[in-house]
C-alpha cells in the first residue's frame, strides 16, 4: 500500500539530503522562499544532520553523540520535511520518488531540484567483513563501537580463556585517510584510559592495528608529517601495517594480505573490526537522468549547475557536496574534482544558495564556485593532534586545539557548538567518562528476564555458545 503524506501544493524546491551541504541550503532559503509563495521541501531518511568529523571524538568519549547531530525539525521550522530516501529522479518530469520508512513509495513534484545526498561508506566484496565490521559513517555506528569497545574491555577482565581473552582485546581499523587515523587515535586513547582503570587489565595484552593498503597515510598531509603520524602511532603501541590489506574476515578471523606479492602475511582473531577505507557518493545518483561520471557523482559545473551537454546546464537541478562532481577551479582536486569534506561542502552550500537566488528571483550575479583549501587539521586524541592549516605544519597540542576550534565553529548553530563546547570544559576538568551503556541493542533482556521470557543473545554470547557447541559436537 502506497501511503503519500499530505504534501504542500506550492512550487517546491527540493533538497535531497538534509547532511551538511543540504541542511545549510535549507536553512538558508526556507524563509526567502516562503516569503515568495513556495516551499523548501527537505527528504531525508533521518531526521537529523550528522556533523561527521565529530564522530572519532564521540568514539573517544569527549563529545555526546546527541551533540554531534543537528535536529532538523528544530532549525528547518519554515521548511516542509519528508522523511524518506529518493531512490529516483526524473526531472523531465519534475518528480522524485520517495521510499517512507514503511517501504512505501510515493511521487514527489517539484520545480527546482538540489542533489545533495552525500557519500555512504565504500566497501569492498571481502568473505566476512559485512558480519565482523562496523563503519564510521553515522552517529550510531560511533556510539555502538565506544561501547563495543568498552563492553570488550569489561567481557575481557572476566576471561580465562586465553584466546577468547586476546580475541576481545585486538582492535584493528581498515583505512589509514583521515577516518581511520583519527579513529584508531581515539580508540587507543580510550582503551588506555579505560585499561588503567581495570586492574585485571594490562595495556600489555590490548594489541590496536591499523591497516592501510597504500604505501602511506593521510594523503591530506604532506608526506613527512604522515610519517610522523606513523611514528607518534608507533611510539603508542598501535600497529600501523602499510602496504597491506583485509582479505578475510569470516568468523572474525582476519586474513591479512601483502599488496605486493598477494601472499597472506597473518591470521588472528579480533572481535572489533572498523571500517574506514573510503565513501562513495550515494547511490540514488545512479537512479536519476542527471549525467554522472565513472565514480558514481552527478556532473555539475562550477556554478553547481547540473549539467546538460558539454557547455549547457539544467534549467532547474542543482547539485553539490559529496554525491556532486564538482571543478576544482584551484587546481590542487585529485581529478580534477573537490574533495569530499565538510569544507568544501559548506562553502559550496553558500554559493549554490546564492547563485539559486540569482537565477530564480534575480538576485545577484551566478558565480562560480572557487574556494583554496585552508588545509586540514585531525585530532589524535586528548591533547594531540596534526594538521596544515593555512600551509602552516603543526603537530601536537597546537594541532589538536586547531582542530577542535575550526569543527566547533563549522559545526552549525550556537546551541550545538554550545554543548560541545561545555563537554569539552567539563572534560577537562573532570576527565574521560569510559561509562559504557550496555544491551543497546537488546533493551528488553532486563524485562523478559523478569516476566519469564528468553532474553535475546548478542553477537559475542552467540558465537561463544555456537563454539562450545562445535567443540562438544
Amino acid at each position: 500500500m502506497t501511503v503519500t503524506p499530505d504534501l504542500s501544493p506550492k512550487p517546491r524546491l527540493l533538497v535531497v539530503g538534509g547532511g551538511y551541504a543540504g541542511f545549510h541550503i535549507a536553512k538558508s532559503l526556507q524563509t526567502k522562499i516562503k516569503e515568495r509563495g513556495g516551499v523548501v521541501t527537505v527528504v531525508d531518511p533521518l531526521p537529523y544532520m550528522t556533523y561527521q568529523p565529530f564522530l572519532p571524538e564521540v568514539v573517544g568519549g569527549h563529545i555526546d553523540g546527541r551533540h554531534a547531530v543537528v535536529d532538523h525539525a528544530t532549525h528547518l521550522k519554515d521548511a516542509e520535511l519528508v522523511r524518506g530516501a529518493v531512490v529516483k529522479v526524473e526531472h523531465a518530469r519534475r518528480t522524485a520518488t520517495v521510499q517512507g520508512p514503511d517501504g512505501s513509495e510515493f511521487e514527489v513534484p517539484y520545480q527546482d531540484i538540489v542533489m545533495t545526498a552525500g557519500a555512504t561508506t565504500r566497501t569492498f566484496p571481502i568473505p566476512g567483513l559485512a558480519d565482523a565490521g562496523i563503519g564510521l559513517k553515522t552517529v550510531e555506528e560511533a556510539v555502538a563501537l565506544r561501547n563495543q569497545i568498552l563492553e570488550r574491555l569489561d567481557a575481557a577482565a572476566r576471561m580465562t580463556d586465553g584466546e577468547e581473552r586476546k580475541r576481545a582485546l585486538t582492535f584493528v581499523v581498515v583505512g589509514g585517510g583521515f577516518a581511520g587515523v583519527e579513529a584508531i587515535a581515539e580508540m587507543e586513547d580510550l582503551i588506555r584510559n579505560a585499561v588503567s582503570r581495570n586492574p585485571q587489565l594490562s595495556q600489555s595484552e590490548v594489541r590496536i592495528a591499523m591497516v592501510e593498503a597504500m604505501g602511506r597515510i593521510m594523503p591530506e598531509v604532506s608526506e613527512d608529517q604522515a610519517e610522523q603520524v606513523v611514528e607518534h602511532l608507533r611510539g603508542r603501541g598501535i600497529e600501523v601495517l602499510l602496504n597491506t590489506s583485509l582479505g578475510n574476515a569470516e568468523g572474525g578471523v582476519l586474513e591479512l594480505i601483502s599488496m605486493a606479492d598477494k601472499s597472506v602475511v597473518e591470521r588472528f582473531g579480533a572481535d572489533t573490526l572498523v571500517w574506514t577505507a573510503g565513501v562513495a557518493a550515494n547511490s540514488v545518483a545512479k537512479s536519476t537522468d542527471f549525467p554522472v561520471e565513472e565514480r558514481g557523482r552527478i556532473e555539475v559545473t562550477a556554478t553547481l549547475q547540473v549539467k546538460d551537454g558539454e557547455n549547457g546546464v539544467l534549467e532547474g537541478a542543482w547539485g553539490c557536496g559529496d554525491v556532486c562532481a564538482v571543478p576544482d577551479l584551484t587546481g590542487a582536486g585529485p581529478g580534477g574534482m573537490c574533495v569530499p569534506n565538510a569544507q568544501h561542502a559548506g562553502r559550496q552550500a553558500k554559493r549554490l544558495v546564492a547563485n539559486y537566488l540569482a537565477v530564480r528571483h534575480g538576485e545577484g550575479e551566478v558565480q562560480e564556485y572557487e574556494h583554496k583549501s585552508l588545509g586540514a587539521v585531525a585530532g589524535l586524541g586528548f591533547g594531540k593532534g596534526v594538521g596544515n592549516p593555512m600551509g602552516v605544519k603543526l603537530f601536537g597540542p597546537l594541532a589538536w586545539l586547531a582542530h577542535r576550534g575550526y569543527h566547533a565553529m563549522a559545526l552549525p548553530q550556537l546551541e550545538r557548538k554550545a554543548r560541545v563546547l561545555g563537554g569539552f570544559v567539563m572534560e577537562t576538568v573532570f576527565g574521560r567518562d569510559t561509562t559504557a551503556v550496555f544491551d543497546l541493542e537488546r533493551p528488553r533482556n532486563a524485562f523478559l528476564k523478569a516476566a519469564g521470557g528468553t532474553p535475546v543473545l548478542g553477537r559475542f554470547a552467540k558465537k561463544q555458545l555456537e563454539d562450545k557447541e562445535k567443540a562438544s559436537a
